[in-house]
């Protein structure tokens, strides 16, 4: 069946705004190890459709692995959807084309990098970071949403091949709320696919019978509605209750971090972070602080093997300002950290694509599931538990005097000025 602008503009204003909603069946899955085996499970098992959206998608054993299963499955009839974005995979996008090439897997690439002035728009620095896969089979609905990208656990991309695997999550989920993960994945396809064939796509409509006014109806959805407020959408006690999350540039700007800094805000006992990039606005850092000083346990754990020493040291420029106020930090040291996982109490947990720093919260395309169910949260506690006993916690200052003061300053206005190229203005 042959796309029209109007099915592509449907799927631009599909993305849902964030609701909690019952009768989920939600898993955790740590690292690709996990993860993999069950995405291409139900690759295998779909009957009509598959949409996959990822930051990373390269091309070792283990995201061949999943890219046959995609392959195989647009061979029986299967409609495959894939959007990767231009620069997370930019050293492996020529041998990913290549490897789709031939098939009927329908590939898109997010903000692409394939000429020398594309670096030089600042719309460049807002890139898709989510990972999703959603995949219909007999038992309805199956999503996988969190934080990891297609490469082996123990691949990582500027250190090579590693003996431990790096700790990350995801979650597997049916009922209801896959229908989101579908919309916001249909979306990022969409979005890519627009950009690519916005001029033929728009020929096309100026042919039809009505072209200016669904045209125009639809465009005017993109804008949608203002966020919900997620305390006011609890109307499904039923376990396990669950709300997804999507960042984006439209119409849901910061609603993972107000989901967090909410979260905090209510902390009666404990809260666990877990995440690699870690540089929180002053609204995050103050929720943190006031938790700590009202005597609820706040840990953070946080890179010890660093990837990029730029933002090891953005986390370290606000640690002695969190440890001055009694929060707890954690260094992860036994392989990289990748996890973006939070637990708060023992009621509320997120897994998904957010890092906690100005890319995240404020540029990139991010998604999240936010999880009410006191056995989810047991479960993530226990992950918690076992990383925190293999890390170092950090007791002494980082940086006092002029070298401490430098190094704040730089990092502050390195975050200041990319904020501004990529048209992000106010205070973080």
């Amino acid at each position: 069946m042959k796309r029209t602008l109007r099915d592509t503009l449907r799927e631009l204003a599909g993305v849902p705004v964030p609701r909690f909603m019952g009768g989920n069946e939600v898993a955790l899955l740590q690292g690709g190890d996990e993860l993999f085996p069950r995405m291409v499970a139900a690759i295998s098992a779909a009957r009509h459709e598959v949409w996959l959206a990822t930051y990373i998608f390269h091309d070792d054993p283990a995201a061949q692995t999943v890219a046959q299963a995609l392959i195989d499955a647009a061979a029986r009839g299967v409609t495959v959807r894939v959007v990767i974005d231009g620069f997370g995979s930019i050293k492996s996008l020529p041998a990913v084309r290549a490897r789709f090439a031939g098939s009927a897997v329908q590939l898109e690439v997010f903000r692409p990098l394939d000429r020398w002035w594309a670096w030089l728009q600042p719309g460049q620095l807002r890139r898709l970071h989510q990972k999703l896969c959603v995949c219909d089979g007999g038992a309805g609905l199956t999503a996988f949403v969190g934080g990891i990208n297609l490469i082996d656990d123990r691949h990582d991309l500027n250190h090579g091949w590693c003996d431990q695997p790096r700790l990350d999550f995801a979650i597997e989920l049916r009922g209801p709320l896959a229908l989101s993960a579908r919309a916001a994945t249909r979306a990022m396809w969409a979005r890519a696919h627009l950009a690519r064939h916005w001029r033929s796509e728009f020929r096309m409509a100026a042919a039809s019978e009505h072209p200016v006014g669904e045209t125009m109806g639809l465009l005017q959805q993109l804008r949608g509605p203002a966020a919900l407020e997620l305390d006011e959408a609890i109307d499904d006690p039923r376990p396990m209750r669950a709300a997804f999350l999507v960042r984006d540039n439209l119409r849901q700007r910061r609603v993972i971090e107000r989901s967090f800094t909410e979260a905090i805000r209510r902390a009666r006992e404990s809260v666990d972070i877990a995440v690699p990039y870690f540089y929180p606005g002053h609204r995050f850092r103050r929720a943190l602080r006031a938790a700590a000083q009202r005597g609820v346990r706040v840990r953070l754990l946080l890179q010890g093997k660093v990837d990029y020493r730029i933002a090891a040291l953005a986390a370290q420029a606000v640690y002695d300002e969190l440890r001055g106020h009694g929060v707890q930090i954690f260094e992860y040291t036994p392989a990289f950290l990748h996890a973006k996982v939070a637990r708060v109490d023992d009621d509320w947990a997120t897994v998904g694509s957010s890092n906690i720093d100005p890319l995240s919260l404020l540029l990139n395309l991010e998604a999240n599931v936010v999880v009410r169910d006191a056995g989810f949260s047991h479960q993530l506690a226990q992950r918690f538990d076992a990383a925190f006993a293999l890390s170092t916690q950090v007791t002494e200052p980082m940086r006092r005097g002029l070298r401490g003061w430098l190094t704040r300053v730089v990092v502050a206005s390195a975050a200041t000025l990319y904020l501004r190229v990529a048209g992000i203005t106010g205070r973080y």
